[in-house]
């Protein structure tokens, strides 16, 4: 049997809510370990506003949100993360927007940790438009990527290894995945150094700033992969050798949402409660046909939708644990 090297996944990941009270540079304390974080996305559940993203490469302040195309905003406009703290994070007031901290609402952080051994990497990079390589610290081949040109407006660009180097999709559209084109991956898979990408200004535009999330799997920690879906609320289930704390998922073949859920904001079986990474809607509650349940050792689905689990249908996913199924030391963990 399988075992982690990840026995606490909250070490390098983890989802946390908050209530906003409209004050200056309001302290978050992340759940689990109180990790010091590199990798914010932030999310109103109960507000209809941007998804917030900010990390520690680019700087924390300089806010994008995967439901919008928009460039980066300015270091020191405080309308997004204030500072990162050795056990979170800081935001500022919601009086610009509610994407952090208005007063009364509610939020949904996930955050991660950059470190080789959780298989995480942020990578930022100047375009040339021209085909190329851009060196990665992961030591071990990336089996997802999500770009974001942040010096313009343009779509996020996303290669998951399920799709292959020729098909990129857009984390802030419901585009299925695209028709070959090796203007964006210039048709070459990721290495264990090196990640590829063509001409194209929305991953390579001459001159502009690339921001690449750049992620490896781990055993017992993390899972990028693809399943089929049966249209069936006995639905299909996925192996990912952990119980998830966060699983999101897109169909590759049509039109349909990204969908988010956590371990936070039901916590418990059925997972019935999902934000889009790829709108600014608050947050959908109660939707048995979306429903999926949180196993120990992976994630079935409890819903027919078709943005889900539609009959006959290829879907993506991206996965990090909760608790491995098994421990480092080869025993299984308590049954959850």
């Amino acid at each position: 049997m399988a075992y982690t090297t990840i026995d606490d996944p909250t070490l390098y990941f983890s989802a946390t809510l908050y209530t906003g009270d409209g004050q200056q540079d309001r302290a978050v304390t992340i759940d689990g370990t109180g990790m010091q974080p590199d990798l914010l996305w932030n999310k109103s559940r109960s507000l209809g506003e941007q998804h917030a993203i900010g990390d520690s490469v680019r700087g924390v302040q300089r806010k994008i949100g995967s439901s919008n195309n928009d460039a980066q905003s300015s270091a020191g406009s405080y309308t997004n993360f204030s500072t990162i703290t050795s056990t979170g994070f800081t935001v500022a007031t919601g009086g610009v927007d509610g994407a952090v901290n208005q007063n009364n609402a509610t939020y949904c952080n996930w955050a991660w940790k950059e470190t080789a051994t959780a298989g995480f990497d942020i990578v930022l990079y100047t375009g040339n438009a021209t085909g190329r390589t851009i060196a990665h610290n992961l030591n071990a081949v990336p089996k997802m990527i999500i770009t974001k040109n942040v010096s313009a407006s343009g779509d996020w660009y996303t290669y998951h290894q399920a799709v292959g180097n020729t098909k990129p999709m857009l984390l802030n559209q419901t585009n299925a995945a695209s028709d070959a084109d090796a203007s964006f991956w210039n048709n070459t898979s990721p290495t264990s150094s090196v990640f590829s990408v063509g001409g194209a200004t929305a991953v390579n535009g001459n001159g502009n700033s690339i921001i690449a999330y750049v992620f490896a799997e781990k055993q017992g920690y993390s899972k990028f992969g693809s399943y089929v879906g049966n249209g069936n609320a006995n639905g299909t289930f996925v192996y990912t050798g952990f119980k998830p704390a966060f699983v999101m998922t897109k169909s590759s073949e049509t039109t349909s949402n990204w969908e988010i859920k956590d371990n936070k904001r039901l916590g418990y079986n059925q997972v019935d409660t999902y934000i889009k990474a790829n709108a600014g809607a608050a947050e959908d509650t109660g939707v048995s046909s979306h429903a999926m349940d949180f196993l120990s050792n992976g994630f079935k689905h409890r819903g027919n939708n078709d943005e889900v689990n539609g009959s006959g249908e290829a879907y993506i996913y991206m996965a990090f644990a909760e608790s491995p199924f098994v421990s480092s030391s080869s025993v299984p963990t308590t049954a959850r």
